[in-house]
């Protein structure tokens, strides 16, 4: 049984975290933003305008659901927890650091993505570079919960523990992957990024949405 004070602790903690998430999925949108007057008269109206926008909805929709889908997994992977200590909240620090990061990348992202050249493959680069701090963070603060089951609720069986230890590595290497090859082709980065969306979503035991994060 949790004393009153862990339960409050852990409330606290989670009530936290929650909310850097929420802020941080909510400021992706004003990444989005129309030109001025000035210039969609010029380039030949609003509907054009709405259009040449496209690199700024690929970057929320990208964003936005990996962000969702990292809550989410935060979320299920307190139900393993049972108490909380200082180390986990300074991991936990560390990984909304990465998170509350994610709209400055996503704007670099939509900015470069347009154009040409080797400003491209970097802003994509750099996005995807972002995202595998906050697979390495997210690995870091599950490893300090979980090793030698220290944070874990004992009723938590040792293969659920292991499920979700499992389902990290995959992030890690695939959005460094990902990071790599935005330099040879931006379209593969983009969909290995967005291909770790769906395989994160997929229902899998203590590991993912509706379980724990992977």
């Amino acid at each position: 049984m949790r004393s009153d004070s862990e339960s409050s602790q852990k409330t606290r903690f989670e009530a936290f975290s929650d909310g850097v998430f929420a802020i941080a999925i909510t400021l992706l949108i004003l990444e989005i933003r129309l030109p001025s007057q000035e210039t969609i008269d010029r380039n030949g109206g609003l509907a054009r305008a709405l259009l040449l926008l496209w690199p700024s909805y690929v970057g929320y929709a990208i964003s936005f659901v990996t962000v969702g889908i990292m809550w989410a997994n935060h979320y299920n992977v307190m139900r393993l927890i049972v108490r909380i200590d200082f180390a986990l909240i300074v991991w936990n620090l560390l990984l909304l650091m990465a998170i509350s990061f994610t709209p400055f990348p996503t704007a670099v992202m939509a900015e470069y993505l347009p154009h040409a050249g080797h400003d491209r493959h970097l802003a994509v680069g750099f996005y995807c570079l972002a995202f595998s701090l906050t697979a390495v963070l997210y690995n870091l603060f599950w490893r300090h919960a979980s090793r030698d089951r220290r944070l874990i609720d004992p009723a938590v069986g040792d293969a659920v523990v292991a499920e979700v230890t499992r389902a990290y590595w995959p992030g890690i290497v695939a959005y460094f992957t990902a990071a790599v090859l935005s330099f040879i082709s931006v379209t593969l980065a983009l969909a290995i990024v967005a291909g770790l969306d769906v395989f994160y979503m997929l229902p899998r035991r203590g590991a993912h949405v509706g379980h724990e994060e992977g």
